[in-house]
């Protein structure tokens, strides 16, 4: 079947495709349980497709996976490469988790992989992203490209990604996050991303904490491989409106990356810490920060339903979307908002210019986020909302008591649509955050 010409529409309903879904997650009670016995078997089943791969980058971290994927593929695609890539979860549909040369896998073929993969397990036990991993895997093999951009799902060591050999290894920012299945320490969590690193397969790492450093050293010596860390053996920064990128190759002086924030000079920097070991020009460099995308990482709406509704209540307020929900993102979501470039954010009556639409899942530390949105109280109101059609997420009335202990000022809004109904007219800034399935509902609001 050639799918390489496929493209889904965001618009379609894909009826075929969520009922496959649907079904398929009724073939684990688990919907989170790690291990690689159950992969390998119905890999087996399916003729190995892992084994007939591109060159593959292979990419973990608990922070910045997506958007260092997205400047990568910009800057193989900005060097004329067929690029693949697996990305996870999805913010509209499903397709979107498995990118076929820069178009979201087709229905059509889409659940044609899936039937295939349910027949290939025959009724065993197996959980859904381990299934639907396997079918990107086949897609993977059957569509020629130059390279697989592949993201960890969960973790590293048992996550259903790892069954391959890359030709390299990434690893991003690792902080404190799912907990319950990674373990309770920084240590504990960054020994599980660390379970990507393959003998003899380079690793680029972005800045690491200064008491997890040493055991990346040590995974890079006991795997006999190059380690080229962030802050040591490379270092990105921004000059003005611009960045700057060195390694031992050299000094680059680059255009500021296309996605909004500190944070993505970092993650830009990972990415090309890569690229040089991919051997990409500094042309493909130049031209990738400049074109890449990657919704819901501080993504500026600028048309739209959400955004005309925005408008009308507060005719000069920009509307910001992001999926970040730790510790981790919120402070880089704090110290985006307070670099904002010429915008007040409080009057010298004292309104405030930042309204944030917050919504969150129970199984994410609440606290910890909100801790780290402290510093914006002073020019900042949140709006909690709920997310529909999840049980896990959090009720706004308890968000909004766990702001206000922080010093937040924080009010309960019934729905999206209605928190967005009360934004002042003086909002300069409404940032939409703390959730992907929350910016998933934005963008599909947006959009109708």
């Amino acid at each position: 079947m050639g799918p390489t010409s496929r493209k889904a529409s965001r618009t379609s309903i894909h009826k075929t495709s969520d009922a496959l879904l649907a079904r398929l997650l009724d073939l684990h009670p688990k919907k989170i349980d790690l291990s690689l016995g159950r992969m390998h078997r119905l890999l087996g089943a399916l003729g190995h497709p892992e084994k007939h791969m591109p060159r593959v980058v292979h990419i973990a971290g608990t922070n910045g996976k997506g958007s260092t994927l997205a400047f990568l593929r910009a800057f193989l695609q900005a060097d004329g490469h067929r690029v693949n890539s697996y990305t996870s979860p999805h913010l509209e549909y499903f397709h979107e988790r498995i990118n076929l040369g820069g178009a979201p896998i087709d229905e059509a073929y889409l659940s044609a992989l899936l039937e295939r993969c349910e027949a290939a397990n025959a009724g065993e036990p197996i959980t859904f992203f381990e299934i639907t991993t396997a079918a990107a895997f086949c897609a993977f093999a059957e569509t020629p490209s130059d390279f697989l951009l592949l993201e960890v799902g969960l973790g590293g060591r048992l996550d259903a990604t790892n069954v391959l050999r890359p030709d390299l290894s990434v690893i991003t920012p690792v902080s404190i996050d799912h907990q319950e299945f990674l373990g309770t320490t920084l240590n504990e969590i960054a020994t599980e991303k660390l379970g990507i690193v393959k003998t003899g397969i380079p690793v680029v790492s972005a800045p690491q904490e200064p008491s997890i450093v040493p055991l990346f050293d040590k995974a890079s010596a006991d795997h006999d491989t190059n380690l080229a860390l962030g802050g040591r053996d490379w270092h990105a920064y921004p000059e003005k409106d611009c960045m700057v990128f060195q390694d031992t190759q050299g000094l680059l002086d680059l255009p500021a990356p296309a996605l909004t924030g500190l944070h993505q000079i970092m993650n830009a920097g990972t990415a090309i810490a890569a690229a040089r070991q991919l051997n990409l020009p500094e042309n493909a460099i130049r031209k990738g920060l400049a074109a890449a995308t990657w919704p819901a990482r501080l993504q500026r709406l600028s048309s739209g339903a959400l955004v005309a509704r925005v408008q009308h209540q507060a005719p000069h307020a920009r509307l910001w979307l992001d999926g970040g929900h730790n510790a981790a993102a919120a402070q880089a979501l704090s110290g985006w908002a307070q670099s904002l470039a010429g915008t007040p954010l409080k009057t010298q009556s004292g309104e405030t210019r930042l309204d944030i639409i917050l919504a969150m899942l129970n199984t994410k530390a609440h606290a910890d986020f909100l801790e780290n949105l402290k510093p914006l109280a002073p020019f900042a109101q949140l709006h909690c909302v709920p997310i529909h059609d999840q049980p896990n997420a959090i009720s706004p009335d308890v968000l909004a008591r766990a702001a206000g202990k922080v010093g937040l000022k924080a009010r309960t809004r019934d729905s999206l649509q209605a928190a967005l109904e009360a934004v002042p007219p003086t909002a300069q800034d409404v940032l939409i955050c703390g959730s992907l399935y929350l910016a998933g509902q934005a963008l599909r609001a947006n959009s109708g």
